[in-house]
């Protein structure tokens, strides 16, 4: 049985690859960084510093059990923007993970800031830090996210 596929000509691959890399410019060009789900790691990012309000610190200290349920909101966060946009957190690509860690340090700093306001007794400091960790924690999301985007568009 003879088969019907032919082998391109160099011209004709040269086409199919321009085509594709169109396809793709066009695609990341398209994609707009979804802000409801930004706001969401936002959200948990203050959520979970703002826990810091409601502990003991010092010898007795206990963390929060709450500290595991803004772990797992986080990963339905994650998979709200696989599912949504279809890009995978595994190949975001250098600068993204940099702000995802960014944001983990940034959090980790605000929650121990958080706890020496509350050993002071300034509990309404905690405001402030959790502001902070929500601003940080949206805009760093967003800076992963572009960057995904980015690596899409050039392979």
């Amino acid at each position: 049985m003879e088969s019907d596929l032919q082998r391109p000509s160099g011209d004709g691959a040269r086409a199919a690859l321009n085509e594709l890399t169109a396809d793709r410019e066009r695609l990341a060009e398209n994609v707009r960084v979804p802000r409801a789900l930004m706001a969401g790691f936002g959200g948990v990012a203050a959520w979970w510093v703002g826990m810091a309000a409601a502990t003991s610190p010092g010898q007795m200290y206990q963390p929060p059990a709450m500290g595991w349920l803004a772990l797992a909101v986080s990963l339905v966060f994650v998979h709200l923007v696989q599912r949504d946009t279809g890009i995978r957190f595994r190949r975001m690509g250098p600068r993204a993970l940099v702000a995802v860690a960014g944001a983990v340090v940034a959090c980790l700093a605000l929650y121990s800031i958080s706890l020496a306001l509350v050993s002071l007794g300034l509990h309404w400091g905690v405001v402030l830090t959790s502001v902070t960790a929500f601003a940080s924690t949206t805009w760093l999301a967003g800076v992963a996210y572009s960057s995904a985007v980015a690596r899409l568009r050039h392979g």
